[in-house]
């Protein structure tokens, strides 16, 4: 894309863009899924509502920084390389 005139910025959002909203639908599966299977959760847990809003939400931003990170690092790589080599690979 870059050989056909996309900017280093186009790449990295395409790249984080589509990694994020893969991850935000994860999340919310993984939210609905957490809060659906509150009593078995419960009875595992001690002294801990499964329902909290805080660790979820905590849980859900630690997530979602590790698939920015996990998504912008090789997103990051991928525009410095020479148009000319990218071709010719």
């Amino acid at each position: 894309r870059i050989a056909l005139g996309a900017t280093r910025g186009d790449i990295l959002r395409l790249v984080v863009g589509h990694a994020m909203s893969i991850t935000a639908v994860g999340l919310g599966l993984g939210v609905g899924i957490a809060l659906a299977s509150g009593r078995v959760i419960a009875r595992l847990l001690y002294d801990v509502d499964p329902s909290d809003p805080v660790v979820l939400a905590a849980v859900t931003a630690f997530l979602a920084a590790v698939a920015l990170i996990a998504s912008a690092l090789p997103a990051l790589r991928a525009t410095r390389i020479a148009p000319t080599v990218a071709i010719r690979d």
